[in-house]
């Protein structure tokens, strides 16, 4: 049992490496915004495994996951399940286009600190972005 645990780590892990070393342009910008707490103070931590998935970014003392998306992503089955996993789990979640991050990234970063402040209060859909309000422990469906 115990080398089993061991083992989901390190495939876990390499999985994350492999995320992280991927040549994702958008990633890059908005990471360089988001680590070393540069953001609010906010620490981030960058492909996040929740559960079965894999967070590109998440600020776990104010449970928000930020994810960056391409097109294949619109209109995702998966990403709908994926954010109400996360969701259930108390996360929050925060989706932009992968092009918003790089051609307009303070506006990003300021949508992603108004979130961080508890501005953002209630879920929200728009052309550009997509925010999942988490569940309060003990919310009932």
């Amino acid at each position: 049992m115990q080398y089993e645990t061991r083992r989901r780590a390190a495939e876990t892990n390499r999985r994350v490496r492999q995320l992280r070393d991927g040549d994702n342009m958008a990633e890059a910008v908005i990471w360089n915004e988001l680590k070393a707490k540069k953001l609010g103070g906010y620490k981030f931590l960058r492909q996040m495994p929740i559960g079965p998935y894999f967070a590109d970014f998440v600020c776990r003392s104010r449970k928000l996951v930020v994810e960056l998306d391409g097109s294949q992503h619109a209109e995702s089955d998966y990403d709908r399940r994926r954010d109400a996993f996360m969701r259930e789990q108390g996360y929050s979640v925060l989706r932009f286009w992968s092009g918003d991050a790089v051609k307009h990234t303070a506006s990003v970063c300021e949508t992603i600190l108004a979130a961080l402040d508890g501005r953002l209060a209630e879920d929200t859909v728009a052309v550009d972005l997509r925010f999942v309000l988490g569940r309060a422990t003990g919310e009932q469906r």
